[in-house]
């Protein structure tokens, strides 16, 4: 899914889209892989930190969250939301920061959609940079109508 169907489909824009492609998901599985490029430009990094940039833990966080409501969208045929609809990050369990991630670093972000109870999917969640893991947790996600 290249960066096209993901404006499409998410209602985030710059700073706050925070995925670059998706690389596939398996619909079977229930699972998403997609990537965000670190850039030296991220607007972050005018704070967190001058000196020796760090991409914030809870902006990885929000790029996995992302990459779920994609796989979701892509597992109920949605190709976009509508104008009442809002897909909310409703909860974080077991969030673990492993390594630091930097400009330069290409995040790949997966996602496994582990169920689905009450309107809230639940998603084990990992983000890595070549190969390691950076960032771990089991993230609730819920699609919600705003009147």
């Amino acid at each position: 899914m290249d960066i096209y169907r993901i404006l499409a489909r998410l209602p985030h824009r710059y700073p706050f889209l925070l995925i670059d492609r998706v690389l596939d998901i398996d619909r079977q599985a229930k699972t998403v892989r997609a990537v965000k490029n670190i850039t030296v430009n991220e607007p972050c990094f005018t704070g967190h930190f001058p000196e020796r940039p760090i991409f914030p833990g809870v902006l990885i966080l929000e790029a996995l969250a992302q990459s779920c409501a994609l796989l979701t969208f892509e597992l109920e045929g949605i190709e976009k939301l509508d104008d009442d609809s809002v897909f909310y990050l409703v909860g974080i369990d077991g969030a673990r920061f492993k390594r630091p991630v930097a400009p330069g670093d290409q995040l790949i972000l997966h996602g496994c959609m582990d169920r689905v109870r009450g309107g809230i999917g639940r998603f084990n969640c990992r983000a890595e940079v070549d190969g390691e893991v950076a960032a771990e947790a089991q993230i609730m996600c819920a699609m919600r109508r705003v009147d």
